[in-house]
């Protein structure tokens, strides 16, 4: 038995969960864990979320609530849907928890006094009002590459670009709206570069050869350019402080202390033992294998990074493997946070209940193992009533009705089985299951569960058991009784390759059959003997459907969902290009007097309002524009009951193209200010005498 410690990648706690989150490394990672359980391994599946770093506290800005408040939130919705997804994690923690900081804080001082940071004073973008250092995501500017005005201080979001905030043209801070200005400030750094050179790291490295290939790439590029320091710790008030004297306003790096995060999990779990499934054990004893489960934008940090981190503390094993994957787009877009451009786990959830196994199949069966690839609904319905449904489900019912309506569910028999017809088959296909499992090739792994149930279809039609029984003839009987106890033998078979990939509903299949918990395993030499007793086999079930169909109006909703969003999207973004989203934002590129005269806007006022059903965050306006009355909607239900603006008067766009929005259909733009937590206030005219139709010079 060997013992594991899987981990998953810790998940910011600004946000919940969305189907690329799932795809690139929870579901995986879970799926090899369950694997590794099946097989009788010692193993550990280690998580929680990341609740330090600049995310939370911009989150915590734009909601104008706490940083804790925003993990708070985030941390229990996260956990709350893995669990009903079932990954199955052992243990699910935070870094916010003192263990976490007391764990972060140790190791970080066992590497200062081994001499292994570089102390050293830069200069850094600092804002005099706000009276304090800017992180990179609090510094915006013009992009040096494709001129976006929005560019963050650590990348650009429009072309990719990796960038430092003194790169940015026009630098702005997003706390005032300033110009920063560069001012010393001391930090401790990690000599990534001294490290590439020692024996230990050139040794470690050979492991990448092994690896999948995205992985060895993206490393291999880095270490061809040369590593160069990289600080480890932040002029910030949110995190794990740095425990040296005279460092007030410093934490620790958020990508120092979130994987430390692995190991303060760990301990949290297993206070006592938790060094048997991370440091190196005597001569005697296998070292535990450690493997990240990660989305490629985290693959330097796990195996390049952090494995420095734990060669230069000591004592602890590294990485045996990083299987990280690419990333998943959605209905031909990429998936973005910020746009909400999503399927959150916890909204499908809600919308799907109780089925749980068919997100995860499908997630697997286009898993962005070494390339990008795209979850669409049409798909997602395709595989489920396709595959799902019409092979797996179709082949396991077949069986339990046809047991039923011949044997009443009894297929006892004294009478000797003979070896299933299609034994050897099925021994090849566990041998090319279990190599695909190993080397995280899932999808291939999961298609050959399947093909279980194909071979059962077409066993099933070729032995056409309908056309053979006679009740009144014994041999008939038999042969009838013997092909369904085969295609029972199948199906206990074909549950236990598909638990890492379907856990409920291989549970029902061995339930139904009952199959001793101890037997729903892999040994060395295939399934556990005698999963199912071949002569005495007693069904406590009419039929089984494992699968429900996915109707057309269940797509239809969710692709409706997806192009509200788009569509409120481009209103947003058609109205940060009218009026200045907030007070801070960078100044947009230049437009001429011809462009803007092409604007008509105009002072209306709101004479009806109301909420437009099934959304959180649109109201339907009925405005008096002067020339005409007139629908319009907007997006301002959080900041405005309907009924107390009634008579407000507004400034709107009104040549804006008439565009449907929820079914209604929207005729201009009312023209909101913004501020820096992101709250909505109306443009009005300061002088009464302003009427309905008069225009805005």
């Amino acid at each position: 038995m060997s013992r594991y410690l899987i981990t998953a990648a810790l998940p910011y706690a600004n946000g919940p969960v969305h189907i690329g989150h799932l795809a690139g490394c929870y579901i995986p990672a879970d799926t090899y864990s369950r694997y590794l359980r099946l097989k009788g391994e010692d193993v550990k599946f280690i998580c929680g979320s990341d609740e330090h770093g600049v995310p939370i506290t911009i989150k915590a800005r734009q909601l104008g609530i706490t940083p804790q408040q925003v993990v708070d939130k985030y941390h229990q919705m996260m956990k709350s849907s893995f669990e009903k997804l079932g990954i199955s994690f052992d243990h699910y923690s935070r870094t916010s928890s003192p263990i976490h900081h007391q764990t972060a804080s140790d190791f970080f001082k066992t590497l200062y006094d081994k001499g292994v940071f570089i102390e050293e004073t830069t200069e850094q973008f600092y804002d005099e009002e706000a009276k304090q250092f800017l992180a990179d995501r609090y510094i915006t500017g013009t992009c040096p590459r494709c001129n976006n005005p929005n560019a963050y201080g650590d990348q650009c979001e429009n072309c990719g670009a990796s960038l430092n905030p003194t790169d940015l043209i026009n630098p702005k801070s997003k706390l005032s709206g300033n110009t920063p200005v560069l001012r010393p400030t001391k930090n401790w750094f990690l000599p990534m570069g001294e490290i590439q050179k020692t024996k230990e790291f050139q040794e470690y490295i050979k492991r990448f050869d092994n690896w999948k290939p995205n992985i060895k790439g993206q490393c291999s590029s880095w270490l061809n350019e040369g590593l160069h320091p990289r600080a480890m710790t932040r002029d910030l008030d949110w995190g794990v402080k740095v425990p040296l004297p005279n460092t007030e306003g410093k934490v620790l790096y958020v990508w120092f202390d979130a994987p430390i995060g692995y190991i303060s999990a760990t301990k949290e779990f297993l206070p006592n033992n938790w060094k048997d499934y991370w440091q190196k054990q005597n001569k005697e004893e296998e070292n535990p294998k450690l493997i990240h489960f990660i989305g490629k934008d985290n693959i330097v940090f796990h195996a390049i990074i952090f494995p420095m981190m734990l060669m230069q503390h000591g004592g602890f094993v590294l990485p045996d493997n990083v299987p990280a994957n690419e990333f998943l787009n959605l209905e031909g877009d990429k998936i973005s946070t910020s746009r909400n451009w999503a399927v959150w786990l916890h909204e499908y959830l809600e919308d799907f209940p109780g089925r749980e196994d068919e997100l995860r199949y499908v997630l697997t069966s286009i898993a962005p193992e070494t390339k990008d690839s795209e979850f669409t609904w049409k798909d997602f319905q395709a595989r489920v009533n396709n595959e799902l449904g019409a092979i797996v489900g179709n082949f396991v019912n077949r069986v339990v009705v046809l047991s039923n309506k011949y044997f009443k569910g009894n297929l006892t028999t004294d009478r000797e089985i003979a070896a299933s017809p299609f034994e050897n088959e099925l021994k090849k296909l566990l041998q090319s299951y279990t190599k695909a499992m190993e080397n995280f090739q899932f999808r291939d792994a999961q298609s050959i569960a399947m093909d279980f149930a194909r071979i059962g279809n077409k066993y099933l039609t070729e032995c056409e058991p309908w056309k053979k029984y006679k009740a009144d003839d014994v041999t008939s009987v038999n042969q009838t009784r013997e092909v369904l106890i085969h295609c029972l033998s199948l199906v206990s078979k074909m549950a236990v390759l598909f638990q890492p990939f379907l856990p409920n509903a291989s549970a029902k299949m061995l339930d139904m059959l009952k199959v001793d918990s101890e037997k729903r395993k892999l040994t060395k030499n295939g399934f556990e003997d005698n999963k199912i007793s071949l002569n005495n086999i007693i069904l406590n079930i009419d039929s089984l459907i494992l699968f429900q169909k996915i109707e057309d109006a269940d797509i239809e909703k969710q692709i409706q969902k997806l192009h509200d969003k788009k569509v409120m999207n481009t209103e947003q973004n058609q109205q940060a290009e009218v009026v200045s989203e907030t007070t801070i934002a960078p100044q947009l590129a230049e437009t001429t007097f011809d462009d803007f005269s092409k604007m008509d806007i105009r002072v209306a006022t709101i004479l009806e309002a109301e909420r437009v059903p099934k959304t959180d965050k649109l109201l339907k306006l009925l405005l008096d524009t002067g020339i005409d009355k007139r629908t319009v909607v907007s997006g301002i239900a959080a900041w405005y009951d309907p009924e107390k603006i009634i008579g407000q008067k507004v400034v709107m766009l009104a040549n804006l193209a008439p565009r449907k929005i929820k079914g209604i259909e929207s005729k201009g733009m009312i023209l909101m200010a913004q501020n820096d937590k992101g709250e909505l206030s109306f443009i009005t005219p300061s002088k009464p005498q302003m009427d309905n139709g008069n225009t805005v010079k």
